[in-house]
């Protein structure tokens, strides 16, 4: 004779608030804020400064900065920019108009137009309509003719129609950045200044000159580490290393003159 079976216990359903802690969270949940929980403060500046530091690679020693900017100098000892102009008010104007376009660009469309208007005054009596006839060719072509009128207009009213030899000073200009300044500064000048454009912080953070995140920070470390008799020419140098032989996504790694020094990810020859 078989045994009876005990009936199967029944679960009581668990309460409410314990089904609730047993569900999954959804992402936005994990995100939220505990209840009464402080917020997360945000790291000092100059902590936060400290912990970027540590993240980037270390730049090279001085004595492998010197070699490679030993065989740039034995390469082209004279190393020049590619803008054409005729005085330091046409080589701001070309510096401005070279922004997100090329040498080659800038130069086609300046010809004609330093052949009528070679200084601030010529420049703004010209006017912004014809200005832009001349530069049509260059991207931003009606900002950057608005910007080359106004400079020249500032120009003559504040620094009597002179292009002023300090950053400070120009940078107030219409079009004019820091960039902009170095250049000018460097090339009209002879002042020892790092112009930071796309090839220079490219070639600096491959070879470990001066590695950042941004192009002040390679300015900063450039300024610091390349060797004072090398100064005047190195941002030439660099421009036209990256420009011609260090590109962005086909370094020509077989004609580098410093190819050996170079520990880059980006390297493209043992």
């Amino acid at each position: 004779m078989k045994k009876p079976t005990a009936p199967a216990p029944t679960r009581r359903a668990a309460p409410a608030s314990q089904r609730a802690q047993a569900r999954p969270k959804t992402p936005a949940q994990k995100s939220a804020p505990t209840a009464g929980a402080a917020p997360k403060r945000a790291l000092p500046k100059a902590v936060q400064a400290v912990r970027a530091r540590k993240s980037m690679p270390r730049a090279v020693g001085p004595q492998i900065i010197e070699e490679i900017f030993s065989r740039f100098h034995t390469a082209m000892p004279e190393p020049k920019g590619e803008l054409e102009y005729v005085n330091a008010f046409t080589l701001l104007v070309a510096v401005v108009l070279s922004a997100q376009a090329t040498d080659v660009g800038v130069n086609k469309a300046t010809r004609p137009l330093f052949a009528v208007a070679d200084t601030p005054q010529k420049m703004l009596a010209l006017g912004e309509d014809k200005v832009r006839e001349y530069v049509k060719t260059i991207g931003l072509f009606r900002t950057k003719a608005k910007n080359v009128v106004e400079l020249s207009r500032q120009l003559i009213e504040r620094f009597g129609g002179e292009v002023p030899a300090d950053r400070d000073a120009l940078v107030t200009l219409p079009g004019v950045g820091r960039k902009t300044a170095n250049v000018v500064l460097n090339m009209a000048f002879g002042h020892e200044t790092m112009a930071v454009d796309t090839h220079i912080f490219r070639v600096s953070n491959r070879l470990k000159l001066a590695p950042g995140k941004t192009p002040d920070q390679v300015e900063a470390g450039l300024e610091k580490r390349v060797p004072k008799h090398f100064r005047l020419h190195a941002h030439h140098w660099l421009i036209l290393h990256g420009r011609y032989t260090c590109k962005a996504l086909r370094p020509e790694c077989e004609r580098c003159v410093v190819s050996d020094l170079c520990t880059s990810a980006d390297k493209r020859v043992p």
